[in-house]
């Protein structure tokens, strides 16, 4: 017996010799010109010429390497506007931290190469040689099609002539009318093929309306905010985003604002604002902030929560299982005895890894979590179908019951296609058990399915894009993220033709509804969690405008401007009238709230009005919305700089810094 102690004693100091023998690499990037720090900036480590991992500097452009073997390193970074670096020879030493300060040199972007093949468009054949000049509008457009179901393609390098705005493609082959832009040579290297498997919901910008015809403004509201951190994810590695990939609402209600907290009984408070339209000097701007009410984690109803982690071939990097891996480790670190963790895994089939274990047994959890290795193709379906059974096993009846599903959204075998699993989640939203869905990853990323997805399924939708939107995500706003405090979530805004001519809602374009839906409790909503707060924003024609809002001839049978019933009402722009149900309810409450004719300034206007305001206006350029008016980026930047406010987790001044980086772009 003492010699097997002996033994397990002399493995035990050898592993914790081992733990202890790793080293580190970190440092900070600075642009020479200026000293600043510089975020967001790619970094790859190699050792002996092979990619070991990767990271991005933070908003401070701080990075750092953990856990790596004695030895020598070298690292590569790459920013949009900046000169690669390869610095070579880092010699790592165990238990030691290497500082590896980084000088980056702005340089200017010119683009040399383009190879083109299968973008399917109105091409003029000539035999198998397809000819067509194309502008940069386009051609941004053309970086992001998908090229399957297309074989046999012939790809060709041409030349672009950087004197011109056009790029005449000759004699790229294929079978029918296939091309799209595959990559291009810069400064550096960017290969704009890097997102063509990506998929996004078209989005078409809200029109005005005018009031006599349409007094009713009705949508779901939507407190996802994964598309800020997609669009961060594509400006910071040097690409525009596609237009259908800025949803205007996701990107204003990525940032906290400082509305009321709600008083007594009712989880929720309604601010209004109105102003001068910053774009459009001859508009107004209504803005609304909804706070819901902050439910402690530690005061929280127990969860009940199921990890359904995709774990197919798609999934094998290190901004997919690895950063998944990391942001799920986050949250089990913030659990309680009293809730419980199951994991469901999927690739060519579903399984369960892990049974429903206490939060007490963080290391079992962990341990679990850190075995998944990815392969296979992609079960979707199955494993949704199984995460839904364990999760109502293991249902807890005044607690939250949740499962947590982390894909790139590629769902390739068996119950695929969005509209069946589409189905197939609202076939179990009435079992009271809430879908998040987190996406991770470039190249493969299926937005609208993952958007779609976590709707229906009564839950939120993020992107992960680094370490610090995993922690943000399961650390910083865990609660918003896990506990619903109200469901099918309405909003209804009713406006004056006394004010209003025309109005015209800025996002929320997949979120609309019939008027009727309203005061239809059977119809599905929005989901807000603890503390969460959500902004909408309008448009305004005024009354009395010259402006025409819709190219209709005038109606005969209808009154142009009907009087209004009672004179009181003469001061007020809107009503606002918010419905929403309790997590487990069936029968809405409702919330009215009256927005009267007292415009101020627009400089007069709260810090959370102005912020959200340049975020909007950020979206529409990215959009190259028809609405955005004569804003440009400089009008984006100081008007976010002015109403930058507390900015304690530094997310205003990244946006400030991603606009910058989009005005190089």
């Amino acid at each position: 017996m003492k010699r097997l102690l002996l033994i397990a004693a002399t493995l035990l100091s050898i592993l914790h010799i081992n733990a202890q023998s790793t080293g580190i690499i970190q440092g900070k990037i600075t642009e020479n010109s200026k000293a600043e720090s510089l975020p967001f900036v790619n970094l790859i480590l190699f050792q002996d010429s092979v990619q070991i991992t990767g990271t991005q500097s933070d908003f401070d452009g701080n990075f750092m390497f953990r856990q790596l073997n004695p030895g020598i390193y070298e690292i590569r970074a790459a920013s949009v506007g900046f000169a690669p670096i390869r610095l070579t020879g880092i010699i790592v030493v165990k238990n030691e931290t290497k500082i590896v300060n980084v000088t980056m040199h702005p340089t200017s972007i010119e683009m040399k190469e383009f190879v083109v093949k299968s973008y399917r468009n109105k091409f003029i054949d000539k035999g198998n040689t397809a000819v067509r000049t194309i502008n940069r509008k386009a051609l941004s457009k053309m970086a992001i099609r998908s090229s399957k179901g297309v074989a046999n393609n012939t790809a060709g390098v041409y030349s672009y002539d950087n004197g011109s705005s056009d790029l005449n493609i000759r004699g790229a082959r294929a079978q029918g009318n296939y091309y799209y832009v595959e990559g291009m040579k810069t400064g550096g290297e960017a290969d704009l093929a890097t997102f063509s498997n990506e998929s996004y919901a078209t989005l078409t910008d809200n029109p005005y309306l005018d009031v006599i015809n349409n007094p009713l403004s009705t949508f779901s509201v939507d407190v996802d905010k994964a598309s800020y951190t997609n669009v961060r994810r594509f400006i910071s590695q040097g690409y525009l985003p596609p237009a259908d990939a800025v949803r205007i609402e996701e990107m204003v209600n990525y940032f906290s604002y400082d509305y009321p907290q709600p008083e007594g009984d009712v989880p929720f408070s309604i601010s209004t604002e109105y102003t001068d339209c910053p774009w459009n000097p001859k508009h107004k701007l209504v803005h609304i902030g909804i706070q819901g009410k902050e439910i402690e984690m530690e005061t929280a109803p127990s969860n009940n929560l199921v990890f359904l982690i995709d774990v197919s071939g798609s999934m094998n990097s290190s901004d997919k299982l690895g950063l998944l891996k990391t942001g799920l480790t986050l949250l089990v670190n913030q659990l309680r005895k009293e809730d419980r963790v199951a994991i469901v895994v999927y690739a060519g089939a579903a399984g369960l890894v892990l049974p429903s274990t206490s939060g007490a047994d963080k290391s079992k959890i962990k341990s679990a979590l850190h075995q998944l290795r990815a392969g296979g193709s992609t079960a979707g379906g199955e494993g949704i179908e199984l995460a839904y059974k364990v999760a109502k096993r293991n249902f807890m009846a005044d607690g939250n019951n949740r499962i947590i599903l982390a894909s790139d959204g590629d769902f390739n075998v068996g119950i695929s296609s969005q509209d069946q699993l589409i189905k197939l989640i609202e076939s179990k939203r009435n079992d009271d058990i809430f879908l998040t869905t987190l996406g991770f990853g470039t190249g493969n990323l299926q937005d609208a399915k993952m958007e779609q997805l976590a709707d229906k399924g009564n839950g939120n939708y993020n992107y992960i894009d680094n370490a610090l939107e995993a922690k943000k995500v399961f650390v910083t706003e865990l609660g918003a993220n896990l506990i619903t405090i109200a469901k099918d979530v309405k909003v209804q805004v009713e406006f004056n033709p006394a004010h209003v001519k025309g109005y015209r809602l800025i996002g929320y374009v997949n979120r609309k509804l019939n008027e009727e839906d309203f005061n239809d409790d059977t119809k599905d909503a929005g989901e807000i969690g603890s503390g969460h707060n959500v902004t909408m924003m309008y448009e305004i024609i005024p009354a009395g405008s010259e402006e025409q809002v819709v190219n209709i001839d005038k109606l005969k049978y209808q009154k142009e401007s009907p009087e209004l019933a009672a004179t009181s009402l003469e001061t007020e722009v809107l009503t606002v009238k918010f419905r929403y149900k309790e997590p487990t309810g069936t029968t809405s409450m409702l919330i009215e709230e009256v927005l009267y004719d007292e415009s101020v300034p627009f400089y007069e206007t709260s810090e959370n009005c102005r912020f959200s305001a340049s975020v909007a206006s950020f979206g529409m350029l990215l959009r190259k919305s028809d609405f955005k008016g004569d804003y440009d980026f400089e009008n984006v930047i100081k008007l976010a700089k002015d109403a930058k406010g507390n900015d304690d987790d530094g997310s205003r001044s990244e946006f400030i810094q991603l606009v910058k980086m989009v005005a190089v772009l």
